[in-house]
């Protein structure tokens, strides 16, 4: 009678964390996933917009690999993105979450712009560019200092810390490019006449200096946490914080240093996004990317090069999104629709990559 009784009660499904998933295992469920999007979108676009699908994919296509332009900007916008998900990537296996990638990229941007346009005269271009890195990498580390010191000492939220200081940092920079502007209607670009402070030209582009740096970047993190004690460090501890402390690492001091990285290249974006991209500063420099990189963190468990491929991936939506609002003279929300039903489903699938559904009663036969 108690085995009827407990049968009737059992859960008709259980979930376990999966174990030792391949990786062709999680290449297939992603796959799966984003055919399942194309055909969830389809239906949208079809019902909704009265639109041909295939017409619309082909037009967020041609949005990235129409032509060569395209495909340029492309990589462009690319490098920012992946800059700021390798600067993310060190904090977030520390478990330290930090959301304020977006301010430190505009306090370290801000530092760059001020470096350009007071040096800018002054400075032969090897020292000013030295210089405009060097000012906005310790800025962005400084940036990620607070919030990692009241973290270590005080252990307050660093959610909540990092995200109040990225309003700070966006009112900084409004004050100081309203100081700088003066009567002008807009800061427009810095040192437009002289190109102080702007890279050169590499391979008919201004940002193949971006591309480059963040390619380098992109291995120099992997072998970092992958190879070195730092990085053992920071696995260590965001695995476990107690387990840590019994091996002898000092928490606090893994908790400062590697959020002063994080933001230390949180920081290096923003100068290549003055120096190498827009030619100018103002709060919207960050672009919403210090948000959007969480994403591209996240999903690729922090190995820097699976962050190359899902920023391609969320860049490849993201003008596709525009190209389709363009084309078809549709409003932004419904292109945005469209793209975040195939992120919706990107990110739903990491549930079947880490956990798996049991049905009643397979466990007892062993399955």
């Amino acid at each position: 009678m108690s085995q009827t009784v407990t049968a009737a009660h059992e859960p008709l499904l259980r979930i376990a964390k999966r174990e030792g998933t391949t990786l062709p295992q999680k290449i297939l469920v992603r796959a799966i996933a984003i055919l399942l999007a194309l055909v969830v979108d389809a239906l949208f676009i079809f019902f909704v917009t009265g639109l041909n699908p295939l017409s619309v994919y082909g037009v967020m296509w041609n949005g990235t690999f129409a032509n060569t332009t395209r495909f340029n900007w492309m990589l462009r916008d690319l490098s920012i993105l992946l800059c700021v998900g390798i600067a993310l990537a060190p904090a977030f296996k520390m478990r330290f979450w930090n959301c304020g990638g977006e301010g430190q990229i505009l306090v370290g941007g801000l530092v760059s712009a001020l470096i350009m346009v007071y040096l800018g005269s002054n400075l032969p271009a090897p020292l000013l560019f030295a210089a405009m890195a060097i000012g906005s990498m310790a800025a962005g580390a400084l940036w990620a200092f607070v919030p990692a010191w009241f973290k270590a000492r005080w252990n307050t939220n660093e959610t909540l810390f990092t995200l109040m200081m990225n309003y700070v940092a966006t009112s900084i920079v409004a004050c100081v490019t309203n100081i700088m502007r003066g009567q002008a209607s807009s800061l427009g670009t810095l040192n437009k006449a002289t190109k102080a402070g702007w890279f050169p030209i590499i391979l008919g582009q201004r940002y193949t200096i971006n591309i480059i740096v963040v390619f380098v970047l992109m291995f120099a993190m992997y072998g970092y946490l992958k190879y070195l004690k730092q990085g053992y460090e920071i696995s260590v501890v965001g695995e476990s914080e107690n387990t840590a402390r019994y091996a002898g690492i000092n928490v606090r001091k893994v908790t400062i240093r590697t959020m002063m990285l994080s933001g230390l290249i949180c920081g290096l974006c923003g100068f290549l996004i003055v120096a190498g991209k827009d030619q100018t500063i103002s709060t919207t420099s960050a672009g919403g990317r210090g948000f959007t990189a969480i994403i591209v963190a996240w999903l690729a468990k922090f190995n820097t090069f699976s962050m190359a491929l899902i920023s391609f991936l969320l860049v490849f939506l993201e003008r596709g999104a525009s190209e389709i609002a363009s084309a078809y003279s549709l409003n932004e929300y419904a292109a945005d629709i469209i793209t975040g039903i195939i992120l919706f489903f990107i990110l739903g699938s990491e549930f079947f990559i880490n956990y798996r559904v049991i049905p009643r009663g397979a466990h007892k036969e062993g399955k």
